[in-house]
């Protein structure tokens, strides 16, 4: 029996590079946006059928879930792909940028997962795939709070969820990329700035021209990252966790190696 697969985000990106390689592959692929009318290049494929979804509104969550089982019988694995990010000093956020940050990278998942659960429940098993970020188990970069923030949460929600679906063989995982080619991070980041204090200035500088640097040779295929994604999809891989990417292995490599403390003060240094 063909697959079916659920994928939130795919509008660009990962989720695109994601929705596309599980169609090849002969999955039925539910591929939700924000505006699926201007999608040319997806709707294209015999295999993917595009839904409208802002993973923000649960009763959109609600809606695109009912289509996705109604379009395919049933829905085999989610993937929770769609996020956002803000950077910049925590000081300076809009109500609305704290608000959104939570509101799609957090409550995003919620209302998806709770979509899906009376199916999985009724059929006694399911996979939902979160896709976290190496941010999500440890801080690499200042004016990062909000960003961390929504991925540590994402990370707390899921190992928590565990509990409580085990007893009705629905799957929970975890994969944590870093930057990768491709994303366009940068240009969809919102900055949270102040026009008249400077204060912040030097630390805002130095993260900025790392973003900035934009070093393609320096981030992952990001083929590795839907490689990971069809592993744990087809039940090859069985982690809870999987972190992708040289960056991110080191800097966990280098917290699990000292006390907190240090690891904060040679984060900061670098950045001094």
């Amino acid at each position: 029996m063909t697959k079916s697969i659920f994928i939130t985000g795919t509008s660009s990106g990962l989720g695109r590079h994601t929705a596309l390689h599980f169609a090849r592959q002969g999955w039925n692929v539910a591929a939700t946006m924000r505006k699926p009318e201007q999608e040319t290049e997806l709707s294209k494929h015999e295999r993917i059928r595009l839904l409208k979804l802002d993973v923000t509104d649960s009763a959109q969550a609600r809606a695109a879930t009912e289509a996705a089982i109604e379009a395919f019988g049933q829905i085999d694995v989610v993937v929770n792909n769609a996020g956002a990010g803000s950077y910049g000093p925590l000081e300076f956020a809009e109500e609305h940028t704290i608000d959104g940050q939570f509101a799609v990278n957090v409550r995003g998942p919620i209302n998806v997962i709770r979509a899906f659960l009376p199916h999985f429940r009724e059929r006694k098993g399911g996979r939902f795939i979160n896709i976290s970020s190496f941010m999500g188990v440890t801080t690499a970069v200042p004016t990062g709070s909000l960003y961390n923030m929504s991925k540590f949460a994402l990370e707390g929600l899921i190992e928590g969820l565990y509990y409580e679906l085990k007893p009705f063989n629905i799957d929970l995982h975890l994969v944590e990329p870093g930057g990768f080619k491709g994303n366009r991070f940068v240009e969809k980041v919102v900055f949270n700035t102040h026009p008249d204090i400077r204060d912040y200035d030097p630390l805002i500088d130095k993260v900025n021209a790392l973003m900035m640097a934009g070093d393609e040779s320096r981030l992952d295929d990001p083929q590795l990252i839907v490689d990971e994604i069809e592993a744990l999809a087809t039940g090859r891989n069985r982690r809870f966790r999987t972190l992708v990417g040289k960056t991110g292995r080191d800097l966990m490599a280098m917290r699990a190696s000292m006390p907190i403390e240090d690891y904060l003060s040679t984060i900061a240094k670098s950045f001094a």
